[in-house]
């Protein structure tokens, strides 16, 4: 097995384990985060009703008018505020967090305060 396909390989074992504990209801959705090297995303999702309630990234139009690209701490820092005042709109003040078999860490934990700091609980 190649480095890279044993990487994807670790990633996928890690984020199963995750998702076997962490789990969203209508009430308290799961804040689920998605990373790659260019763009970092974040969406709440009800998995009862298996559907997204909202969603925020760093390709959204309000991230694009700031001017910056990309994937960093302050476009992840950003990005949680995005789907925390998202959130808020829609009524959703309580979520689970699940950081997609990543490690609590530099962009994820950035997106994860930033959420907080926008009145996000979890």
């Amino acid at each position: 097995m190649n480095k890279n396909k044993a990487k994807r390989a670790g990633l996928a074992r890690r984020k199963r384990r995750v998702r076997a504990k962490v789990s969203g209801t209508a009430e308290r959705p799961r804040l689920a985060v998605h990373r790659t090297n260019a763009n970092i995303y974040a969406q709440l999702v009800d998995d009862t009703q298996a559907n997204t309630l909202c969603a925020a990234s760093t390709l959204s139009p309000e991230f694009r008018a700031l001017g910056k690209v990309g994937s960093n701490k302050e476009a992840a820092e950003f990005v949680g505020k995005l789907i925390a005042e998202r959130a808020l709109a829609a009524g959703i003040a309580e979520v689970t967090f699940d950081r997609g078999g990543r490690i609590y860490h530099g962009r994820v934990q950035a997106l994860a305060d930033g959420a907080r700091s926008a009145g996000l609980k979890f």
